[in-house]
């Protein structure tokens, strides 16, 4: 018995001894009633179970337009009945086992030991073996109808093969990178404090791996793994651009690295700087054609801080580009090519 005044909760709804409740029914007016306690909760039962209709209804209406083959928008993305795509989570699974592979004990407790490194080892490739073969077997098949030359998926463990042989080389790369950013930032303690700690090693390691399964005709599975390494970082390094050894990385964020970028060895770049394409060559439907449109950057080149360099240009070997500027001309060896300074001059006070 509710007392006069009292309220009490029933699920969500407050119910008073006499309650007025405004509800939509199927889209007609709002109609007011006055209900006893009891009619309160039936009320509010009715009134769920005519927004869960319409729930049910508009999931229908999407699930129908959602599955619609005949959506000329739709038609690009249709994926093959079937067939697994390639999975981020196992990709990002053969990286952590390869960066124990390049660096045992950074990464993680395993592989310190010196007597059971070798078992240590022996037992990641494995396990990378089997991973790989699946998810280099999933992009080969799913993506086979967008290039005349990818390979046929029952090659995909011969690929992984040629790429296992390619780890000693990889980590010789790799330690050349660790090397050049230990001697170029005299905040670095140590190589090791550069391995565990710099957003840029990290970049490399993504990217040194996609290109190699770059090479081996392997399709999208490079750009998923140098993309994990962008969102990661804020670096982004297209696995197709060609880049030698000790390459430097100072701090990273920003740093844009275009698809058919060449870059020597001993070549230094600092945040913010983009290695770009001027503009694009269109054939007769108006799509762009994949042609050398990057910079090629020589041996022994720096270039600072937000600094835009585009198109198919060389930057002499030896030269340094000064922070912020905008290239698009090539330039000699030994150049030092610097944003124009602001003199006395140049500057100009408001007057009253």
């Amino acid at each position: 018995m509710i007392k006069k005044g009292k309220r009490r909760k029933c699920n969500r709804f407050l119910v008073y001894k006499e309650v007025r409740i405004s509800f939509n029914t199927l889209g007609r007016n709002c109609y007011s009633f006055v209900f006893t306690e009891n009619c309160a909760i039936f009320a509010y039962l009715i009134f769920n179970c005519v927004k869960m209709a319409e729930l049910k209804d508009i999931i229908r209406k999407n699930i129908e337009l959602l599955t619609c083959c005949d959506q000329i928008e739709y038609k690009h993305i249709l994926w093959k009945e079937g067939q697994s795509l390639p999975n981020m989570t196992r990709l990002k699974e053969v990286i952590s086992i390869l960066k124990d592979i390049f660096f045992p004990g950074f990464f993680s407790e395993s592989g310190t030991n010196a007597d059971t490194q070798q078992y240590y080892l022996g037992t990641q490739m494995e396990k990378l073996n089997s991973l790989m073969t699946e998810q280099i077997r999933n992009g080969l098949y799913f993506f086979s109808d967008q290039a005349s030359d990818v390979i046929d998926a029952g090659d995909a463990e011969n690929l992984v093969l040629s790429f296992l042989e390619k780890i000693p080389e990889i980590k010789r790369l790799l330690c050349t990178d660790v090397q050049a950013m230990f001697e170029n930032d005299p905040a670095a303690k140590s190589t090791g404090e550069v391995i565990i700690c710099y957003p840029s090693i990290q970049a490399m390691i993504h990217y040194r791996v996609a290109h190699e399964l770059l090479l081996l005709g392997i399709p999208v599975l490079p750009r998923i793994i140098t993309e994990l390494a962008h969102s990661a970082t804020g670096i982004d390094i297209h696995p197709g651009a060609q880049i030698g050894e000790y390459f430097s990385i100072d701090h990273g964020t920003g740093v844009v690295v275009g698809e058919t970028v060449i870059i020597g060895n001993r070549v230094s770049l600092y945040k913010g700087v983009t290695l770009g394409a001027k503009n694009f060559v269109l054939d007769e439907c108006g799509n762009p054609i994949n042609v050398p449109r990057h910079p090629i950057i020589e041996d022994n080149v720096v270039i600072y801080s937000n600094a835009t360099v585009l198109g198919r240009i060389t930057i002499g070997h030896d030269s340094v580009i000064g922070g912020n500027v905008w290239l698009t001309s090539s330039v000699p060896p030994h150049s030092r090519i610097t944003q124009q300074k602001a003199s006395a001059n140049d500057i100009k006070t408001e007057t009253t």
